[in-house]
């Protein structure tokens, strides 16, 4: 698989074998939610650093979302001051649309980083809607984070009844960076209510 060299100066840096969380997502609008997930994935998780891979659309929403820049701006503002957390927009760098697409590449760029996907709850429940769901797990560990309302669907799905197997119990969390994949783990923490679709609704991101 072609590296793309041009691109390092814009991408986040770790040392050798870091362990690193990669959450993804549109980010339309970044909101607190999104810091407290990544928060709690650094101690939980034992990470040094969490990159938000904010991306330039959701292939399975019809809606477009705000302008790229706009949503990189916001959540470099949102995560000011928080040294282990890092955004960038690599999937418009490297032209993927997909996440199966975008980790093959992230994996050639960082071949010797330790990474974990990040999602919330309400993903695992749609997940096998994904493009290559299954060489995503494969690929990478996963941590998931409890949502509100997400909770049975996420716990019954398509992808968690298929890879029940590799499920990792939470008080083994911590060493979730260093499982071969597929392994995944299921993490319950304090819930918060606020939603990217709530905040586009109220007028917060107009």
């Amino acid at each position: 698989m072609e590296v793309y060299p041009v691109f390092r100066h814009t991408l986040p840096f770790a040392p050798e074998a870091a362990r690193i969380g990669l959450f993804g997502g549109s980010f339309d609008p970044p909101h607190a939610g999104h810091l407290h997930i990544s928060r709690e994935a650094l101690k939980r998780l034992r990470l040094d650093q969490v990159w938000w891979l904010v991306s330039p659309g959701n292939p399975l929403k019809s809606r477009g979302p705000a302008p790229l820049d706009a949503r990189i701006n916001a959540a470099r503002a949102l995560q000011a001051g928080h040294p282990k957390l890092r955004v960038t927009g690599i999937e418009a760098q490297l032209g993927t649309r997909f996440t199966a697409q975008t980790l093959r590449h992230m994996q050639a760029l960082y071949p010797k980083l330790r990474f974990v996907w990040m999602m919330g709850a309400d993903n695992l429940a749609q997940f096998h809607l994904w493009q290559d769901w299954q060489e995503i797990i494969s690929s990478l560990p996963i941590a998931v984070f409890a949502r509100p309302q997400a909770g049975l669907p996420a716990r019954f799905s398509k992808a968690a009844r298929a890879f029940d197997a590799a499920r990792v119990a939470p008080e083994l969390a911590y060493s979730l960076a260093d499982y071969e994949a597929p392994a995944w783990t299921y993490l319950t923490l304090p819930l918060r209510s606020e939603s990217s679709s709530q905040l586009r609704a109220a007028g917060v991101w107009s």
